[in-house]
């Protein structure tokens, strides 16, 4: 089976150009499983509602997201929802390491129509980034969970994260336990995409879905207006040069075990 992973979709540009390359490129590829990163989609900063109802109708099986989740308030009534709810905002997954108080969940469990089980994990690094539990040992408990509830094999993990270190780490510990480690958050593609050694696809980021012509997706004469000067001002979102950041896994859907994967950017 073939499972596709957008990389952080953002602002206005992102959403253009996943709308525009999406539907074809999982026809050509013959795409069972989409994942999507919504997280910097409303504005670059947050999802609304209607962005992840609009992310949904492209075909998006799960979205995930990351430190962003809560900066657009509304979201959190669309993800209050009950672990077996059919509403679509069960299906929009925040770090499952933050406090089990949050709204939402960090793990959705579904079945694709033919049959072949598969669970989504979201995860935040703890590096350089806000307080959040151990992704570790967080890992390990989703990994439990999933045997004893759906005991899906297909697995992939979205680790939201700074640290190139701390993704690679991860990897390598869940190497073998589950199909795909991607890594999100820095916005640019690394160039490490590869199989590890007992059958788990990895890649430290696959990059945004968003507007190249810009610092990371923010207006660039903002950001080096902040760099210059160490003064305060208001981000927004640029809109030059957008791309298409998404990987493609090949695995065994009745073992998990990933047996290929191959990252694309797709522009204009």
């Amino acid at each position: 089976m073939n499972i596709l992973f957008v990389g952080d979709v953002f602002g206005s540009a992102g959403r253009h150009i996943v709308r525009e390359h999406l539907p074809h490129v999982v026809e050509a590829n013959a795409v069972d499983l989409l994942v999507i990163n919504g997280e910097n989609a409303a504005g670059g900063f947050g999802i609304t509602p209607g962005i992840a109802e609009e992310l949904f109708d492209l075909g998006a099986h799960v979205i995930t997201s990351g430190n962003h989740i809560w900066d657009k308030k509304e979201i959190i009534e669309y993800m209050d929802v009950t672990p077996d709810s059919p509403a679509r905002g069960r299906r929009l997954i925040r770090p499952a390491n933050y406090a089990p108080t949050s709204a939402g969940f960090g793990l959705y469990q579904g079945e694709l129509p033919n049959g072949t089980k598969y669970a989504v994990l979201n995860l935040q690094g703890r590096v350089f980034m806000s307080n959040a539990n151990d992704p570790f040992r967080t890992a390990d408990d989703l990994l439990n969970q999933i045997e004893k509830e759906s005991r899906a094999k297909v697995i992939l993990l979205d680790i939201h994260a700074e640290a190139t270190s701390e993704k690679l780490a991860l990897g390598w510990y869940l190497d073998g336990r589950v199909t795909a480690v991607l890594g999100t958050h820095t916005h640019i593609p690394s160039a490490d995409a590869r199989l590890l050694h007992h059958g788990t696809a990895f890649q430290t980021d696959v990059g945004m879905s968003g507007p190249y012509d810009s610092v990371i997706g923010v207006e660039t004469d903002l950001v080096l207006h902040r760099f210059l000067t160490g003064m305060p001002g208001k981000f927004e979102a640029a809109k030059g040069n957008p791309r298409m950041c998404a990987t493609l896994i090949a695995c065994d859907g009745s073992t998990g075990r990933a047996t290929d994967i191959r990252h694309m950017m797709l522009g204009e």
